[in-house]
């Protein structure tokens, strides 16, 4: 670098572009940003970093002109300083760019990428490497559980970035992980997702043979075996691909899988030959399949046997992944961030293989731009099969979603119930809250699933709990 930089970040609270921007302050540039909603736990980091934050966006928060803008994907045509940027033709770049042009090429990349279990897989492998001494980058959608931030720039070679198929900036439709110089990728799995940008699963599929087609010929593709979308793109791959999964197939499997209320545990098998007995954190079939590729990943990276057993068992989990908040009375509260169908699924199928007799309380917001729609109004019946009591909030912001195009609570709530599911549409957050606080009982679970903040709904339900009365619905 010839001279410090001033770098601006248009919408800098996003937990990317937040971490994006503490790591250009890491090489010595003058970071600044802007955002309209500027609030903890970004704005703290932000803070804590002596990165100046303009609360609103302004054309005068480009003055003095900084030598780049970065502008993040939630910033639409419109927007004062994106115009201003336009008409000024100063230097400009989407987030994944800047990640490339500043970090990446003298680095080797790890992308983790599919439409599930990116966050946690992320977190896994680089907690592993970080316990491992390999001082690793990293860059997560979430923050593990005991740090303070999901991003930091380490002194090693490797940079583990979450891989994620969502569009880079409006000038940039690309996937954002087509920008990230790949020497390994894992795919957990391939599902139609992200409505409001993609048409179709095909449009899904070809973004994903373009992340396999730019992997050089001695890197690594790891998927799991069983996913015939994910072994479909693998067959184009010119690098090696290593497989995963729980059946013997696999070159990566898990056998005699173990789910309890404090994680999971499985025999570890490298094609037929057992190499160790594992043990995770977290609950849950998904969770040992993530894990079964931080495996794969770490190996390839030279990481002993003992250090990737002791990672592993030691990892603490993401924040928001199913996520305990507390325990009050008996009743355990969780929050996770499930809201496509499989991933609700994959969630109420660990809490129940956990625990099989307590009772599972499943609280659900349609929030994301493809929940608000149809896409997934017949999935989702078949996903609460595994709760004992299903509750189901208002459609977040519906008017999003066209008119006839929208998710249905009403039509779901009778579905379930046509399946022999206890299900209810509730009204508010409050009438939820109170609803929990006078039926909840000792030894139930109550998971929240959202990719929100669902009105803060957690935390009032566990005061509710401690007070032991129905939350204030005034």
């Amino acid at each position: 670098m010839s001279r410090p930089l001033h770098i601006h970040l248009v919408a800098i609270c996003g937990t990317g572009m937040g971490a994006l921007a503490v790591m250009l302050k890491s090489l010595g540039h003058r970071v600044t940003g802007s955002d309209e909603n500027v609030y903890p736990p970004m704005s703290t980091v932000l803070s804590e970093q002596q990165i100046p934050v303009f609360k609103g966006f302004d054309v005068a928060n480009l003055d003095p002109q900084p030598d780049l803008v970065v502008i993040g994907n939630a910033v639409s045509r419109g927007n004062p300083e994106a115009e201003a940027v336009l008409e000024r033709k100063l230097r400009y770049a989407s987030m994944p760019e800047t990640l490339k042009s500043f970090f990446l090429w003298d680095r080797k990349p790890i992308v983790v990428a599919g439409t599930h279990g990116k966050t946690t897989t992320t977190a896994m492998l680089a907690w592993v490497l970080t316990e491992a001494g390999r001082d690793p980058s990293y860059i997560i959608g979430g923050v593990p559980i005991g740090w303070q931030t999901g991003a930091r720039l380490g002194s090693g070679d490797l940079f583990i970035l979450e891989g994620d198929e969502y569009d880079s900036a409006f000038f940039d439709k690309r996937a954002k992980f087509l920008h990230y110089l790949p020497d390994t990728v894992i795919i957990n799995n391939i599902e139609f997702d992200h409505a409001d940008i993609y048409d179709s699963l095909d449009e899904i599929m070809l973004s994903f043979r373009r992340l396999v087609n730019i992997i050089p010929k001695n890197g690594l593709l790891i998927g799991p075996a069983e996913d015939e979308r994910v072994q479909g793109v693998a067959s184009h791959a010119f690098c090696s691909v290593h497989t995963l999964g729980e059946s013997p197939g696999a070159r990566w499997s898990a056998r005699n899988v173990s789910v309890h209320p404090g994680g999971s545990a499985f025999d570890l098998y490298e094609w037929d030959k057992h190499v160790s007995r594992l043990s995770i954190r977290q609950p849950g079939s998904h969770n040992v399949k993530n894990a079964l590729a931080v495996v794969a990943a770490a190996r390839h990276y030279g990481v002993s046997w003992r250090d990737i057993a002791r990672g592993l068992e030691t990892f603490p989990g993401v924040k928001r992944r199913l996520e305990t908040l507390g325990e009050v009375n008996g009743i355990t509260v969780y929050d996770d961030f499930a809201h496509h169908p499989s991933a609700v699924k994959a969630t109420l199928e660990a809490l129940r293989r956990a625990s099989p007799d307590r009772r599972i309380w499943a609280v659900f917001e349609p929030r994301s731009a493809t929940t608000i729609r149809r896409n997934f109004q017949d999935a989702y019946v078949v996903s609460f099969d595994d709760a004992d009591r299903v509750l189901i909030a208002p459609v977040f912001l519906p008017e999003k979603a066209p008119e006839d195009d929208r998710f249905s609570v009403d039509e779901l709530v009778k579905e379930l119930r046509l399946r022999g599911v206890r299900a209810e549409a509730v009204e508010s957050v409050e009438r939820i809250v109170a609803l929990l606080a006078e039926q909840a009982a000792p030894g139930d679970r109550i998971v929240f699933m959202s990719n929100g903040g669902f009105g803060r709904i957690h935390d009032k339900t566990l005061n509710s709990l401690e007070r032991g009365c129905p939350a204030d619905s005034s």
